[in-house]
């Protein structure tokens, strides 16, 4: 997936009614009456935003009356990306865990070897 195609994906799910018509078509495919019926915006709006994740690849439709449905291929290479930088973190974190329990480790001797030097 491209940096560039990643970030219009990103983008896309900025937006709250985005996230959330993305959670709705998760459940099942939608007609955009379907979908502008909980908001009280007008069935244009909804439009827009689904072009908006149309746009990012993550939902789709054959026609302008098809339902609308939701391309988890999308969410898979979203899932890869995140997963790479999650996996990184939790390294630094072992590391860091590692150098703590080492420095705990050291520390006790230092004190007991002040103690002996006070006596």
């Amino acid at each position: 997936m491209s940096e560039d195609r990643l970030s219009r994906v990103f983008a896309a799910l900025a937006d709250p009614t985005r996230r959330d018509l993305v959670a709705r078509l998760s459940s099942a495919d939608a007609t955009v009456g379907e979908l502008a019926a909980p908001y009280d915006v007008s069935l244009q709006a909804v439009s827009k935003h689904l072009k908006v994740l149309e746009d990012a690849g993550l939902v789709s439709r054959e026609s302008r009356r098809a339902p609308v449905r939701l391309e988890a291929e999308v969410f898979d290479l979203m899932t890869k990306w995140i997963e790479r930088y999650q996996q990184q973190a939790e390294e630094r974190y072992q590391r860091l865990d590692a150098l703590l329990a080492e420095m705990q480790e050291s520390t006790p001797s230092r004190q007991s070897s002040r103690a002996e030097d006070a006596s």
